[in-house]
């Protein structure tokens, strides 16, 4: 299974991209910044995307993806997404307010997009992978996904999250658990806005990795770039229960 950091940021800047992954070329997880990331041949061979939740930074890139690559009605991107993330997109995205409806463009029998629901806790396959959505402690619903790679490894991606047990009881029952991608957004001296949000610090990631009882690698992704080399600092005298290391945007990772 190889996983490809398209961006791995909690925000947009200069060198740093919103969250996305690409998983063996097709399947997108989150979808911040496909477009800056992919040659517009990459954007064509990209088929699915399984959203995490509604909020802009894991959205941004996917009005922009349909008009480069699937706009001309001859193959349809599907967008795998929960009722409630689903419900958001649909009234908020794809309105023809703020963006084309391309659920019916370029006709209904042939759209551009298709809105697919998926439900938490259930288990669904993408071609040799299967997707579990695990539901996250966010302002809005997220899940995150166990990626299970048949008859190979696993990879728990928590998404964005405050405080939260079901994710870790699902890391610690999965026999073929290989990594663990969890966020941390805010320093701890930003405490009180990321318990707001429902973000984690290094402060609240420590205790959260204490819930983790695999030893596997764990890999940190959406630290906010207003905040970057100060996060960066307090990450590295922070006394972890786990060895942490921050994703690198851009790099290949395999599983």
């Amino acid at each position: 299974m190889e996983w490809r950091i398209l961006g791995s940021f909690g925000g947009s800047s200069p060198g740093c991209r919103m969250t996305s992954f690409l998983i063996d070329n097709e399947l997108a997880l989150d979808a911040g910044s496909l477009t800056q990331a992919l040659a517009m041949d990459d954007q064509q061979k990209v088929r699915r995307i399984a959203l995490s939740h509604s909020h802009l930074d894991h959205v941004a890139s996917i009005p922009f993806l349909v008009e480069n690559a699937f706009a001309d009605g001859a193959s349809t991107l599907e967008i795998l997404l929960t009722p409630e993330v689903y419900s958001t997109v649909k009234r908020h995205l794809f309105n023809n307010d703020l963006w084309p409806d391309f659920t019916r463009i370029p006709s209904q029998l042939s759209p551009a997009l298709k809105l697919v629901e998926i439900a938490p806790r259930v288990p669904f396959t993408v071609n040799h992978l299967t997707l579990t959505p695990i539901p996250v402690n966010h302002t809005v619903p997220t899940c995150g996904f166990l990626v299970e790679e048949r008859g190979g490894q696993a990879v728990l991606f928590t998404s964005d999250t405050g405080p939260t047990e079901e994710v870790w009881g699902v890391a610690n029952a999965c026999p073929n658990l290989a990594a663990v991608i969890v966020e941390v957004s805010f320093p701890s001296r930003l405490q009180r806005v990321a318990d707001l949000s429902l973000h984690l610090t290094p402060t609240t990631l420590a205790r959260e990795l204490g819930k983790l009882r695999r030893r596997v690698p764990v890999y940190l992704f959406h630290l906010k770039p207003r905040h970057l080399e100060e996060l960066r600092e307090e990450l590295a005298r922070t006394p972890m229960p786990h060895p942490v290391e921050e994703l690198r945007q851009g790099e290949v990772y395999r599983f």
